[in-house]
């Protein structure tokens, strides 16, 4: 059997365990090993910890209750009705769907970005998630990058996937294995209503080029995918309960495939940064093209001109959730 299988087969193996079985029949270390991408904060266990080194994410099941979720429901439902009015809020719509969930002949909400103004939402930084968040980034918490994400049933032109992408493309923040994003299920998540697709160890790897691939239906803004990737890596399908949550590294290659269903499918993240990291020029780097792109947005949308950098973009952004801001 490769390596490859092998490594497949545990992770299958993995997800389809609770953790209680997970820690009940895995191997004991004798020895305490040096972790590169998690803490020893007494959270984790061991065999999660090397879990993480290995592949780049971690699942925890029934992390955040029914009742915090269904309030998270109710104040997306709110938005989309346009009873509130958040700052900052991007409301992001597919480029396919015409008619929205809860408003008649307006294009569908397909996405809730940057909602750290919103107080019901932004509790989705909730302790128990903070708790496992300090397992990666240590105890200084910023919160970056909120989102809700509303995958629409798909109309036919596929767009309602989300191409292979490392999240770290997004972020002119550093050092990488200081940043982690959690991903929480609003409702069961499977292959039939698009689940993330991650490809377990490619956060060991580098930081690769991204741009819009080439779909034939179109693809939605700022849905960037990696240029090249090997497709015969092996590859996890993260089938998901209501209230589990996955942690997963910015470098992970993950997407989502289409929603086959009639339903919409939800799922609420946040991503984390360690407070002591700092901001990276990314002018001739790989980078440049999110950099360009994000700056046009924000000067069109807030009517600002070119001196706004894609740091700024950022750092208006970012909320320091626990402990001290230090950096960023």
């Amino acid at each position: 059997m490769s390596r490859a299988t092998e490594r497949l087969r545990v992770l299958i193996n993995h997800l389809d365990r609770s953790p209680a079985a997970i820690v009940a029949s895995a191997q004991t270390y004798s020895s305490p090993q040096k972790l590169r991408y998690s803490l020893d904060t007494g959270l984790l266990t061991p065999e999660q910890r090397l879990f993480y080194e290995q592949n780049g994410f971690i699942l925890i099941k029934n992390l955040v209750s029914e009742e915090d979720i269904d309030k998270f429901r109710q104040e997306f439902e709110r938005i989309c009705r346009q009873e509130l009015k958040i700052p900052g809020l991007v409301v992001m719509r597919d480029i396919a769907i015409v008619k929205s969930e809860f408003v008649p002949d307006q294009k569908a909400v397909s996405k809730l970005q940057d909602f750290q103004e919103d107080p019901e939402l932004f509790r989705c930084t909730l302790p128990q998630i903070l708790n496992y968040v300090e397992c990666f980034t240590g105890p200084n918490i910023m919160a970056m990058h909120t989102m809700l994400i509303n995958k629409p049933p798909d109309a036919g032109k596929k767009t309602s996937r989300h191409p292979m992408h490392q999240d770290l493309h997004y972020f002119p923040f550093r050092p990488a294995d200081h940043i982690v994003c959690s991903w929480t299920a609003m409702e069961k998540v499977n292959r039939q209503n698009g689940c993330l697709v991650v490809l377990p160890g490619t956060h060991t790897g580098t930081l690769q080029e991204h741009d819009y691939p080439d779909w034939e239906g179109g693809v939605n803004k700022m849905y960037h995918g990696v240029r090249n990737y090997d497709p015969e890596h092996p590859r996890v399908h993260l089938e998901m309960e209501k209230g589990d949550t996955v942690f997963f590294h910015p470098l992970l290659i993950h997407g989502s495939g289409m929603n086959l269903t009639q339903g919409f499918r939800k799922a609420i993240s946040c991503h984390y940064a360690s407070a002591d990291c700092y901001y990276i020029d990314v002018k001739g780097t790989t980078q440049e093209n999110i950099e360009d792109e994000v700056k046009d947005l924000a000067s069109r949308k807030y009517h600002l001109d070119n001196d706004i950098t894609f740091q700024d973009t950022w750092a208006f952004r970012g909320r320091l959730v626990q402990g001290e801001r230090i950096s960023l």
